[in-house]
């Protein structure tokens, strides 16, 4: 058995086959329902994902075969999806700075002192989240939480590689200060 087949040659013989983008869903789907889910919750991800999917499927035929990974191209639609979603994805950012994880109850001091710290990094990595434009956001999380390069980021997104660097470069820096000016001051 040979290598197996490039996603541009799937999606190719999709077209005649539609079956066949299957396997498109089988190689990706993890990948883009882990980045919703991290991005939206589980609940609003596994929609998503599957409009991703759909999308993708209807606009086969327009992908670009040279391409041989269809992943940033996926990430990129599951992106816009996300941005349709904005009310929704900002709300889930302040419901999760709100709530918190619940405290511990095993009475640890350390353990539960840990905690109180991990809950008011995630609240304020979550609010600073909440703060960047969509733009700024979707590049810090694609690369971050996906692993994926500049190139693919800029692919995903149909933006120049330059402005991916400049907007990852604006997102850490306003992530950045967000977490310093708020850091909670530990009197010893």
């Amino acid at each position: 058995m040979g290598p197996p087949d490039s996603d541009a040659t799937i999606i190719e013989r999709s077209l005649r086959h539609p079956e066949r983008f299957a396997e498109i869903f089988d190689r990706h789907a993890p990948h883009i329902q882990r980045y919703l889910a991290r991005r939206l919750g589980a609940q609003t991800a596994d929609d998503l994902a599957a409009e991703t999917f759909v999308v993708a499927f209807d606009k086969r035929s327009r992908y670009d075969l040279r391409r041989p990974n269809a992943r940033p191209w996926l990430y990129g639609i599951a992106t816009n999806l996300v941005g349709q979603h904005h009310r929704e994805e900002v709300r889930e950012y302040r419901l999760r700075n709100a709530v918190g994880p619940q405290p511990d109850v095993d009475g640890h001091a350390d353990r539960v002192a840990a905690r109180v710290t991990a809950q008011a990094m995630n609240k304020l990595l979550a609010a600073a989240l909440a703060d960047l434009n969509d733009g700024d956001r979707d590049v810090l999380l694609l690369i971050a939480w996906e692993g994926l390069s500049y190139e693919e980021v800029a692919q995903a997104l149909a933006v120049p590689i330059g402005t991916v660097r400049s907007r990852l470069n604006r997102a850490r820096k306003q992530v950045r200060a967000a977490l310093d000016l708020k850091e909670p001051v530990h009197h010893g």
